[in-house]
């Protein structure tokens, strides 16, 4: 009788052990480290970068990011000699890298549309990119993304810069405006253009992405972690497609999460913030998320070929890869 009682006891655990709830995994291993530069200073821009650090979509992936708000050219030298294995540089960055041997590879495109324009107080009659002929446009540099979108605007106009004239004003295009320095300024379409119409401004925005495709921000990395470690890439790629998703659908708290990590945001305009936001997701929206164009990286070196910024074809099937897309 006691074998018996002993024997269904071992049976009864044995089937309550088959019935529970697996427990929760615990990873084996330390996340991964990964510093990303971003290319700017803290901003609700990178509201999609916050979401997946706050809510640990990271975290879920393996991965400890640190954000490092340094300039585009410094973290694409980096990545290139695999001393960082991601960062988020705009389209240009990569080809103009490529071409000086760099092994630098495009794997997440975040913005869907080339973010930059020429925005101009509405009585200055500058609604087209031809209408910037004969007028003193202000650039805040003669390098990067906003000069880059100056450029194409002309080449879509068939303007030269010697048909209009150029100046450099630094970050500071509102200002220059504001006081009648230019009759124009080459912005970022979310952010200049929303503190003029704060201040009382009509103001008109030629958007390159209204014009022509180009490659903006998106996910750097390099071509011997995409072979030695391209779980790696796809968690990270995952993780990150994951913040702009949230970003997109609840904007509210994106914002609210965004404060927790941007200095001061909370003292800022809210109205105005909030606006830069809601402008920001609609260069983010596109039918695939993280996909990234063909087309808008023949644009892209067609423009830099003309420019002289590269001086001959690359191979753009190296340059980029959409193979780690969820």
């Amino acid at each position: 009788m006691k074998k018996f009682l002993v024997f269904l006891l071992i049976v009864m655990v044995v089937l309550a052990g088959c019935s529970a709830p697996p427990a929760a995994s615990t990873p084996s291993e330390k996340p991964t480290a990964i510093r990303l530069p971003v290319g700017y200073i803290p901003n609700v821009q990178f509201a999609p970068l916050y979401v997946a650090m706050h809510k640990g979509y990271y975290a879920q992936a393996g991965l400890d990011v640190s954000l490092d708000y340094s300039f585009e050219t410094d973290a694409t030298a980096l990545v290139g000699a695999n001393e960082l294995q991601f960062a988020v540089v705009s389209g240009e960055q990569v080809l103009m890298a490529r071409a000086q041997g760099l092994p630098i590879v495009y794997v997440m495109a975040w913005y869907q549309q080339y973010p930059v324009g020429v925005a101009a107080f509405q009585e200055k009659a500058i609604r087209q990119p031809q209408d910037m002929k004969g007028k003193k446009i202000g650039t805040p540099v003669l390098f990067g993304a906003s000069y880059i979108g100056f450029r194409t605007l002309l080449d879509v106009a068939g303007l030269r810069e010697t048909d209009l004239t150029v100046e450099v004003v630094g970050f500071n295009q509102v200002e220059a405006m504001v006081g009648n320095r230019v009759d124009a300024a080459v912005v970022y379409a979310a952010n200049e253009p929303n503190q003029l119409k704060a201040q009382g401004y009509a103001v008109d925005l030629i958007r390159v992405a209204d014009y022509r495709q180009l490659v903006s921000n998106g996910l750097i990395t390099n071509e011997k972690t995409m072979r030695e470690n391209p779980e790696l890439v796809r968690r990270m790629v995952a993780a990150t497609l994951k913040g702009i998703e949230d970003s997109i659908a609840n904007p509210e708290e994106a914002y609210e999460i965004s404060k927790q990590y941007v200095e001061n945001l909370e003292k800022a305009d809210q109205t105005v913030q909030k606006q830069v936001l809601a402008d920001s997701i609609t260069f983010w929206k596109g039918q695939r998320l993280g996909y990234t164009d063909p087309k808008a990286w023949e644009n892209m070196q067609d423009i830099l070929l003309k420019m002289g910024i590269i001086q001959r074809p690359l191979d753009l099937q190296q340059a980029y890869s959409n193979e780690f897309l969820p």
